[in-house]
């Protein structure tokens, strides 16, 4: 027996892939865009990290914040997992849920490529990562993190869409800020070690640029979500 499909959902493609002179653009776009209005919670992640990896970005502070950018969308794959069942009735609201996993897999696979890039530039530049502040840290603040998005998205789910924002709208000012105040990436040459999936850059700097605009797009659905954050 055979079976047909009319149609197949495809995983979302991810953020859009940027060539030199649109990443540069972005990238100033960024540099002239205030930061947004961060809340106590978000205040709450981002000065440890500081304190613990420094206010200047590094590709060392940039793989822990990358562990920790995937904690929300986890977070609300599992409560979808929770609303599919308790909806499983209704087929058609169920199935609206389970698009929204599918859209927050798509969001923590693309964070996912971000830490194992992050990870790959700290090897290859000799960066010392200790156990305290490279393995328990950032599983002891991913830990909050993941909690706080869950119970938030429990009673609020706008007030957990707007957190996530806040940190990508951070992520998004580190990474465009790092590549300008570092103007050597730009001739240093992207390695390439992830180019099948993730692309191929003319440069580190660019390949930076694309991590941040990347942030951007997490940042702007996340805003987007915030309008109609139950599906119904």
């Amino acid at each position: 027996m055979t079976l047909t499909l009319d149609h197949r959902p495809e995983a979302p493609a991810g953020p859009p892939k940027l060539g030199p002179a649109e990443l540069r653009l972005a990238q100033q776009e960024t540099l002239d865009t205030p930061r947004m209005a961060y809340s106590l919670l978000a205040r709450m992640m981002f000065r440890p990290v500081d304190l613990l990896y420094g206010r200047q970005g590094s590709f060392t502070k940039f793989a822990m914040l990358e562990i920790i950018a995937r904690v929300p969308y986890q977070a609300w794959e599992r409560m979808g997992y929770w609303a599919v069942h308790r909806h499983a009735g209704r087929s058609a609201l169920a199935e609206r849920v389970f698009e929204r996993i599918v859209e927050a897999r798509a969001d923590q696979d693309n964070e996912q490529w971000h830490l194992l890039i992050m990870q790959d530039l700290v090897q290859r530049h000799g960066h010392r990562q200790t156990w305290l502040l490279h393995r328990a840290a950032p599983w002891l603040i991913s830990f909050f993190y993941y909690h706080v998005s869950w119970v938030l998205f429990l009673v609020r789910p706008d007030w957990s869409y707007r957190l996530n924002a806040e940190f990508e709208d951070h992520a998004e000012h580190e990474y465009m800020t790092f590549v300008a105040d570092n103007p050597h990436l730009e001739h240093t040459p992207d390695p390439g070690t992830y180019a099948e999936r993730y692309g191929r850059y003319g440069s580190v700097a660019d390949l930076l640029r694309q991590i941040g605009h990347d942030e951007r797009t997490h940042k702007l659905d996340s805003l987007e979500s915030m309008r109609e954050p139950r599906v119904r």
